[in-house]
């Protein structure tokens, strides 16, 4: 679920459905390979982040500011019905590069590792082509798998005002990054017959991932989703104007997923299957093409369609090579899988599998849902208590595809974890068995709450008020005591902060926040054995955190013993280089210690290092002219 803004870490203040093989020579969906059957020497792939149909032009959306897409659509093909394998990030982009749902890849919710199966870059790699990748937020982080067989992957996402690690950056930055690239190697494109190396770029856009916008300027949030579709548009035109006129390169422009803004009781994304967020707009634009596609087709179609496109093989895939629709044919029929693990992964409750066959579309949970598609497009009617045969048969299918569950307690590197946080994801991962799983339904109510919390759309004592409501109503739920604990830290409420933090801590949640919360509590009251015990606690749990280190050298240097805090300092740097709170208490540690010189060095490389705008700049300057 979302837990978009993490609390902030204080320095103390004192097996498949269906399976195609894919080959350059065989047949196709639909049939036999057509003699007019299209073909492209290049492949720019462009996925935009959360961004759902509807809200398109192409797709009928009257209020649409989105040019770019539209044109594509009108030169291209159009998908009218096309649907994610999972309605968050990484197991989405993982099934868009393999061709393979969730259970084959094995990326089943965000920050899980994909498998190391075959993808489009390393198909495309191993024949040839220049392979280059540019993403814009941390859920995509080559650690989680997808950088294999791309010779530049650029997930590089800065620091922000603080100088803290980024997660994410503006499509603007991405898409200059991608020309710069284009530019600078030997793929710029000319004709078909230009002896330069041909290329595959993938470029992802984060816009219009929540928060959007502004939230402090109080329009309603779908407008401020419009907003950022309308700047992802903006910056894919440039990207397009980038790349010139040519006949020789096919675009792709897919969602990885939709965004919910009510309907179904949800909002944002990740842990229902209605079609709110799993339908999302596919546009394939290759001069010479132009039709739209009515038939249901999945994400998964995407690596074994572009490869063909580029003359390729893929096999081993649930997908389906879709070239001979894109000349012409009829897509096949056939059932698409899609599937929610975030609801077990995150909150320790069922996990969501749905399958697509002909007009029905199956979910399979505690309380299973049956819809007629071709009579309610709104999935509004379950007719699963009338149609059990159907549901049971349907289910089999859903739990063929899906496999055995993951055991809700995912083993993650403690740093991708908070960064995932930070996102709006990875919530307070709890072990339970099938038996003991709620159905998400049953929790509507509650995980609306936490979707406008996480959403950036609350602050203050409003803030506070939410929270304490969803802690109420879930007592299990760490990350709400955690996020409690920080709203009220920062209304300076202590005591009721320490209560959340250690209600956190009992939950089982393992963050280091937890620890460095209760520190920041302790200091403030000068209580610093306890602080100490509590820094303890905070280095058990995540040894090499640098933010913990620099918390143990303030308190170092509260009692006395500089020495030690400037090695923790240090420390602390050697791990962040960037991590300005411990430089700045580093450069106060020297002039207490009387070393004047390593506290002016020490200053003036920390505002090389503050970016121009930073509010801590003239702070640090003044330290600079006392210590000189």
């Amino acid at each position: 679920m979302t837990w978009r803004k993490p609390p902030p870490r204080h320095i103390l203040i004192v097996v498949s459905l269906v399976s195609f093989a894919v080959t350059a020579g065989g047949t196709g969906c639909g049939g036999a390979t057509r003699r007019d059957q299209p073909r492209a020497r290049n492949l720019v792939l462009i996925t935009i982040d959360t961004l759902r149909a509807d809200h398109v032009g192409a797709y009928g959306y009257a209020r649409a500011r989105t040019p770019t897409m539209d044109k594509l659509a009108q030169s291209g093909v159009l998908f009218e019905h096309a649907y994610t394998a999972a309605p968050i990030t990484l197991p989405a982009h993982a099934t868009i590069l393999t061709g393979r749902y969730p259970p084959g890849h094995g990326s089943r919710d965000n920050g899980m590792i994909m498998n190391d199966v075959p993808t489009l870059a390393t198909v495309l790699h191993a024949a040839g082509f220049a392979t280059a990748a540019f993403v814009a937020a941390f859920p995509l982080d080559h650690q989680f798998g997808l950088a294999r067989g791309f010779d530049v992957y650029s997930d590089r996402l800065g620091r922000d005002a603080t100088g803290k690690p980024a997660n994410e950056r503006p499509a603007s930055q991405v898409v200059t990054e991608a020309i710069a690239w284009l530019q600078s190697t030997n793929v710029e494109p000319r004709t078909s017959n230009d002896p330069r190396q041909r290329f595959f770029l993938w470029v992802h856009l984060f816009e219009p991932h929540a928060p959007y916008g502004d939230p402090a300027d109080r329009r309603p949030a779908i407008d401020r989703y419009d907003d950022e579709i309308a700047v992802a548009d903006v910056e894919i035109g440039r990207l397009i104007a980038a790349l010139g006129a040519q006949s020789d390169t096919a675009t792709i422009v897919a969602g990885d997923h939709g965004e919910a803004f009510g309907e179904h009781g949800e909002y944002a994304h990740s842990i229902f299957v209605y079609d709110t967020t799993l339908r999302v707009p596919l546009i394939v634009q290759l001069p010479g093409l132009h039709r739209s596609i009515s038939e249901p087709v999945t994400l998964a179609d995407v690596a074994p369609t572009a490869a063909r496109l580029l003359g390729a093989t893929f096999a081993d895939v649930n997908g389906a090579d879709l070239t001979p629709a894109l000349g012409g044919a009829a897509p096949p029929t056939r059932d698409l899988y899609a599937e929610s693990f975030a609801p077990l992964v995150e909150f320790g409750w069922a996990p969501l599998r749905s399958v697509r066959s002909g007009p029905w579309k199956f979910i399979g949970a505690p309380h299973p849902e049956l819809f007629d598609l071709a009579h309610d497009a709104g999935e509004a009617n379950n007719l699963a208590p009338a149609r059990e045969t159907l549901v049971r048969a349907l289910g089999q299918r859903a739990d063929q595809v899906g496999g055995p569950d993951t055991n809700g307690s995912v083993p993650m590197d403690p740093k991708a974890v908070a960064r995932l946080r930070a996102l709006g994801y990875v919530g307070a991962s709890r072990t339970s068995t099938p038996a003991e799983r709620p159905d998400p339904k049953d929790r509507r109510e509650l995980l609306a709450r936490i979707a406008q919390v996480t959403a950036g759309e609350l602050e203050g004592a409003t803030l506070v008020a939410a929270l304490e409501g969803i802690v109420r109503d879930d007592p299990r739920n760490g990350q709400a005591h955690l996020r409690l604990g920080y709203a009220q830290l920062q209304t300076g409420d202590c005591p009721a902060a320490e209560r959340e933090f250690h209600a956190a801590a009992e939950t089982g949640l393992p963050s280091a926040d937890i620890y460095l919360g209760l520190a920041t509590c302790l200091g403030r009251r000068r209580d610093l054995a306890a602080a100490e015990q509590a820094l303890a606690q905070a280095r058990r749990v995540e040894p090499d955190n640098p933010v913990v280190t620099a918390n143990i050298g303030i308190l170092q240097a509260t009692k006395g013993d500089l020495p030690a805090a400037i090695e923790s300092f240090n420390t602390a740097l050697a791990a962040d280089a960037n991590l300005h709170e411990a430089r700045f208490n580093l450069a106060l540690a020297y002039a207490k210690a009387g070393r004047r010189a390593d506290a002016a060095r020490t200053v003036r490389e920390l505002l090389t290092r503050l970016p121009a705008s930073a509010p801590q700049r003239p702070e640090v300057e003044r330290l600079l002219r006392a210590v000189q």
